[in-house]
Parts: C-alpha cells; structure tokens; sequence
C-alpha cells in the first residue's frame, strides 16, 4: 500500500520537472532572439573609415541606392542587419541629403536620422565672382544640381524678373559671405534664398545712405563692381568710390577701364588700347555717360560698403600709380591727369605690357 502511493506521488514531481525544462528551454530561446534582436536594432553597427562621415542620397534615390551606397562606402559591418531594421520601422520614404554618421552608431540610430531627414547643412562660400558661370561653378562644389543646372537658372530672365531684378542687375542679387545651405537645394531655391539674404543685407541705414549719394541700391551695386575691378586696395576702394560719384553728380562720363574690359569681353588685359574705347557697347562709359546698366561683375561687400561710405574729396581723375603697387594716383584736374597717365604708360613700355 505504501509503494503505490509513492509512486502517484512521484508521476506529478516528474510531469513538473518536464513542464520546468521546457518552460526554461523557451526561456534560454526567447533570451536569444531577444538578444539576436536587440543586437540588429541597438549593438554597434556603423563605422567611419578615413574620415568620410558625410553620407549622400541624392534626390530620386530609392531604398536599394540606400542600401548600395551604404555598402559601396562600407559604413556597415552587417548590412543585412540594417535592411532588416529599416524594413521593421518602416524606412521606405526615402529623403534626400547629406548626412553626418556618427562611428560605433546603431542600425536604430541611422534609421532614425535618415527616415526623419535630419540632414547636416553645408557651408557655402563663394567671393571674388565675375560671372554666373564662375558662381554656376563656384556653388556645385558645395551643392547637389551641377554647375550646368545650376547656369541654366542663373541666366533665366523669368526667374529674376519675378524678383525685381532683369540679366544686367542680376549679378546685384548675389551678396558675397558664407552661408549655410541643405546639400540638395535646388538652383531656383538657392536663387530664393539669395533674394532674401539680399532683403536682409539692404537695412534702412543702407538704404539711407544710398539715397544720400544719390543712388538706389541696384545702382550702388554697379558702382561698386566697377570699383572692385578698378583696385584691390581695401583701404583705397572708398576714395575711388568718391572719385566716381564726384563724376556722376558733375555728369561727367565715368571712363572707368573695368567697363570697357567688360564691353570687350577680356578683364585679364593690362592696358586698355585706344580702340578699346571706341567699342560701341552700353557698359561702355567713355561713351556713354552715367552708370552701365548693371554690375560687370558680382560686387563685393567691402566694395558696396566703400561706395556707401565713399570718401568726400574733389578728386575726378586717377590713374595706376607707375610703380604697379596696385594704388592710384588722383588728380583734380585733367592736366595733373595727364602728367600721371604718361608715367603709367612709360612704366608699361618700360616692362613691354602692350595689352
């Protein structure tokens, strides 16, 4: 009678000894998954090599470009580890950018960046630009669109019409700095964002002393550009701005050299012939008097700054001093002009400069 209640006993202790193995073999499997898992989601998976931790998906790019781009730059130690944490948080709209990675990151963390386009901005710098296709050039080394996309919108008359702004005034609207820009701005939004820099840069005290020289901002602009071309001398450019205003308020042609390299289409020559002069073109200014219609080249700040703050003197004639230090020697009449235009032109014979 005993043994058999021992042995009744003994079939439950086995049943939950088998019910403890298996509840504990689930255990061990679901600790594993759930370490598999936890691992693709958090564990380290990105790695910066060589200092490129600037990632790119141009505009258009689809999953699979992701993911090709991703494994072509090896940023990833598990790229199968990635795709299947985008596939379960949905990374499927894919948005266009530059974006900074960070070494050691998880395959959470770089979905999370590039599915909420948390782009990083790009500086772009750009001074010293004669032509839109100089600026074309000088911006497709910062942004997405090539220097041909981007020409195409500079030299469109629509787009700057609808800004206040035609082909001849448009070189005004750029405002030489250093500006911070998303990697995939579109030309026509970079242009935008030009117009508005250039609303900020215009204050009311700008604007006043515009009018007090007698002039609109678009015409300060164009008068700057000439005396951007005219020295490199910082410290001159306002006493030449002062020399040109004294001859606008006189209606005294400008006979600015800058114009007529302009109106010929060649700034790298060094001495302006006298058939240069006769070249029948508007920006030509020993022809025709007052301002040219527009910038002859994109002006720079100190050179707007210099013709706003320009230094009230009686100059009204300057030419290159002799000694090709980069200044000028200013004249207030027409025979001391003449004195210092013949030094200048012995020192090129002297150097054989012809052109």
């Amino acid at each position: 009678m005993t043994i058999k209640q021992q042995s009744k006993k003994a079939r439950p202790n086995k049943l939950l000894l088998r019910l403890f193995y298996m509840l504990l073999i689930v255990i061990i499997a679901a600790v594993f998954i759930g370490r598999s898992f936890y691992n693709k989601i958090f564990e380290p998976n990105v790695t910066i090599k060589g200092g490129h931790e600037f990632f790119y998906i141009p505009t258009g790019a689809d999953f699979e470009d992701v993911t090709v781009a991703l494994e072509d730059g090896g940023y990833l130690k598990d790229l199968d580890a990635f795709k299947w944490v985008a596939q379960k948080k949905n990374y499927t709209i894919i948005k266009p950018g530059r974006y900074k990675l960070v070494n050691n990151w998880s395959n959470n963390d770089l979905v999370n960046t590039l599915r909420s386009g948390n782009q990083s901005a790009v500086k772009v710098t750009f001074n010293n630009i004669r032509t839109m296709p100089e600026l074309a050039g000088r911006i497709s080394q910062y942004l997405e669109a090539d220097s041909a996309t981007f020409l195409q919108a500079l030299t469109d008359e629509k787009v700057f019409n609808d800004l206040g702004f035609n082909k001849a005034t448009s070189p005004a609207l750029f405002i030489p700095n250093t500006y911070e820009f998303w990697w995939n701005t579109s030309p026509e939004k970079f242009i935008d964002r030009m117009h508005n820099e250039y609303n900020k840069f215009w204050t009311a005290s700008r604007r006043s002393k515009a009018e007090s020289a007698g002039l609109t901002p678009l015409e300060v602009s164009t008068l700057a550009a000439i005396v951007d071309e005219e020295t490199i001398k910082q410290d001159e450019k306002p006493k030449v701005a002062g020399l040109y205003i004294n001859r606008l308020k006189k209606n005294i042609r400008l006979q600015a050299d800058p114009t007529i390299k302009y109106a010929i289409g060649d700034f790298t020559i060094q001495r302006v012939l006298t058939k240069d002069l006769k070249t029948d073109s508007p920006y030509n200014t020993y022809l025709y008097a007052g301002l040219p219609p527009g910038p002859i080249r994109i002006p720079s700040v100190s050179g707007i700054e210099a013709v706003l703050n320009y230094t009230q003197h009686q100059y009204l004639y300057m030419c290159a001093k002799e000694d090709f230090s980069g200044y000028h020697n200013f004249a207030k009449t027409l025979k001391q002009h003449n004195i210092n235009a013949a030094k200048f032109q012995r020192a090129l014979n002297a150097q054989r400069i012809y052109r």
